[in-house]
């Protein structure tokens, strides 16, 4: 691997957070053992056709048995932060009521851990893992979701409060909302607008409920939610793909920010979102949905090109994807575009109300090559080089921007995608659980050793 490099880590300051992020039901494993309950995930991938492969996350990388091991790689690498998520249905097997202590103990040593190697822990509440036992009384769709939630919550606040102060409430609410309350592509597989509309509600109450748990309960918090952003970008010029490229913009970056800064939903614009209005009486909890978070997370991968397309029920839209338009892309097919990541971040600093910005994600697959016990991975490395070098213009220009976290630490289990898809500084061989570090994970070491 080439030594070069173009970028260093003081270009983005010394209190700018350097970080790798992870979440429980993708990496560790263990699904069924030390008293942990089942979660949506581990119920989903047993339905078949779902997972590519027939792929299950019960053992994934086996973080829970790993996890001293996987830290030291973070902090080899030069990274500051650490974020993980708790599994809900680890520390409340039933979601509710009776607490596992072997599974609050496990967060404690992961905690320890990190403040032991000198590691800031940011933890998420939810990133996406429901207990299964809640999913069975309606999930998100349930009018108790926010009573449910808010005990975890505090249960988490309380216990482990005194040692974190970085908080991410929900991951990506968007994403959970609309693929697995929807289009049924991940758990808990369900579909259609009468499940999708009371999740949206259900959710955008619940990160700013969350928040103002969290700013009563730990002193000095710094608390903030992350939302999977892409710039829309219509196919042409043509009327009919302005609106359809508008109507889309609004589900995917405004439809959960906008609340949260006290601007409620954006219907004016969409006239569907009258029905969640309607059907949730969302404006009787405008007040609710707000609150002032320290950052936001922002998780960008590619920009999204629409087209006008009638067949599509209510949104009349359809991606273009990257392939078909003969653009550079990942391995995913998401559109390589550091220039629509710039533009993002500028995007959403224009907004009030937003103090400071974190990329909680940002990564991208690319079929890693083996050879000689070392893991080539050059696409990867030119991907970060060139997001990062978008997001030092942005932040030259007074985009708030505090800090960047990589995903992923290492190949997991990446949702509907099962283990194909690997998007790992560090490359997993799921058969031994062998760690090997890929180029792109010693990128990152002499950017932020200087090495």
């Amino acid at each position: 691997m080439e030594k070069k490099q173009t970028l260093k880590s003081s270009f983005f300051g010394e209190d700018f957070l350097w970080g790798v992020a992870m979440a429980a039901a993708q990496n560790e494993g263990a699904y069924d053992s030390y008293g942990k309950g089942p979660s949506i995930w581990d119920q989903f991938s047993r339905r078949q056709g779902k997972i590519k492969s027939g792929h299950k996350p019960y053992v994934s990388c086996d973080f829970y048995h790993r996890y001293k091991d996987d830290l030291l790689l973070v902090k080899a690498l030069g990274f500051r932060v650490f974020r993980f998520s708790i599994s809900w249905s680890r520390i409340l097997p039933e979601g509710t009521g009776k607490i596992n202590k072997e599974g609050v103990a496990f967060y404690h040593r992961v905690i320890d851990e990190c403040l032991k190697l000198e590691l800031i822990p940011f933890v998420t509440l939810y990133h996406w893992d429901l207990p299964l036992a809640l999913e069975k009384e309606g999930g998100w769709t349930s009018h108790l979701m926010l009573k449910w939630f808010n005990r975890y919550v505090t249960f988490c606040a309380e216990e482990y409060g005194s040692k974190v102060k970085n908080w991410i409430v929900l991951n990506e609410p968007f994403g959970f909302t609309s693929l697995g309350y929807m289009l049924g592509k991940h758990a808990p597989g369900r579909m259609g607008m009468t499940n999708f509309l009371p999740a949206v509600h259900h959710a955008a109450l619940a990160q700013a409920e969350g928040g103002r748990i969290l700013r009563k309960l730990v002193p000095h918090a710094y608390i903030g939610t992350t939302f999977s952003c892409s710039e829309v970008v219509p196919f042409s010029e043509k009327p009919d793909d302005l609106s359809a490229a508008k109507r889309v913009d609004i589900l995917m970056n405004r439809l959960f920010i906008e609340p949260l800064l006290g601007m409620g939903f954006p219907r004016e614009d969409f006239r569907f979102l009258d029905k969640l209005e309607l059907y949730n009486k969302a404006w009787k909890y405008r007040e609710r949905y707000s609150f002032q978070a320290d950052f936001i997370g922002i998780q960008n991968y590619f920009p999204v090109v629409v087209k006008h397309n009638p067949l599509i029920p209510i949104l009349n839209a359809s991606e273009v994807k990257a392939r078909t338009r003969k653009v550079n892309h990942t391995a995913m097919g998401w559109e390589i575009n550091p220039e629509s990541f710039y533009r993002t971040l500028k995007r959403f600093s224009q907004y009030q109300g937003i103090k400071e910005i974190i990329v909680t994600e940002n990564g991208a697959m690319f079929k890693d090559e083996l050879r000689d016990g070392q893991v080539r991975d050059q696409d990867r490395i030119d991907y970060f080089q060139q997001y990062l070098s978008a997001l030092l213009r942005a932040k030259r220009e007074g985009v708030p921007v505090r800090g960047y976290f990589a995903w992923t630490l290492m190949d997991n289990f990446e949702w509907s995608e099962g283990f194909h898809a690997r998007f790992g500084l560090i490359h997993v061989d799921f058969k031994t659980q062998l760690r090997t570090i890929k180029d792109s994970g010693y990128w990152f070491r002499d950017l932020l050793t200087g090495k």
